[in-house]
């Protein structure tokens, strides 16, 4: 099967998990990543050599080949290629090793996909081109950074909580879209987490304050039945 060919920056994943390699899929697509899936680390490792990608989200628990014995084999070629890892694994033993051996960051499961996003952003920035993606968003008065996830309104913080910064960096990140309320809970929450629609009401009505949302100067629109919609222009 012939792979299509795409300027934007390759990621392979490889988890077993094939629920959540599809999840991943989902959510780094619509963001300008094209990408590759692998069930387990040999099968990594071929579609790699036939295939480089430009970053490889690499799951610690895999079968037949386990994720750091995937890292080694990649930099014991002098493979460069940066590597974030996955692990379920509550201690930072597993952590350790993998940043040892050579990966770039690490995400502990479960984990928000916007994060995930986030992080991917960040290695490539390091280690590719700049135009890879914008590190400063600005919208109105806003002045969102997208790594150090802060938003200022002039000189002023506004302390956003994570959960808040997730949600308004999925609105901002495509202005005038109207976003659904179970689109959100994909985005912004961990992926096994089962927050209700309500709960994102009453993050949306948080960040709202937080914003200075008004009627006479509407920043999120909401749509009853639809979602949510961020009003302002985006650079």
């Amino acid at each position: 099967m012939a792979l299509p060919k795409s300027p934007s920056p390759q990621i392979l994943v490889v988890e077993d998990e094939g629920e959540l390699a599809a999840l991943i899929q989902t959510n780094l697509e619509p963001e300008g990543f094209s990408v590759l899936l692998a069930p387990d680390g040999e099968t990594a490792l071929a579609v790699h050599q036939h295939h480089p990608s430009d970053l490889i989200v690499l799951d610690l628990g895999l079968p037949r080949m386990g994720g750091l014995e995937v890292l080694r084999a990649l930099r014991r070629k002098q493979d460069k290629v940066p590597v974030l890892i996955l692990t379920s694994r509550a201690g930072s033993e597993d952590r350790v090793q993998g940043l040892h051996y050579g990966a770039d960051d690490y995400l502990t499961k479960p984990f928000a996909m916007l994060e995930l996003v986030a992080r991917i952003r960040a290695i490539l920035r390091r280690s590719g081109p700049a135009e890879v993606t914008k590190r400063i968003l600005e919208s109105g008065p806003f002045r969102i950074n997208l790594v150090q996830f802060t938003v200022h309104r002039g000189r002023l913080d506004l302390n956003l909580s994570m959960k808040e910064f997730r949600l308004l960096e999925v609105m901002t990140s495509h202005p005038g879209r109207v976003h659904s309320r179970q689109d959100l809970v994909n985005l912004a929450w961990e992926h096994d987490a089962r927050p209700t629609l309500r709960t994102v009401d009453k993050h949306i009505q948080t960040l709202r304050k937080k914003l200075g949302d008004s009627d006479e100067h509407p920043i999120i629109q909401t749509l009853e039945r639809e979602g949510y919609r961020w009003l302002l222009p985006v650079r």
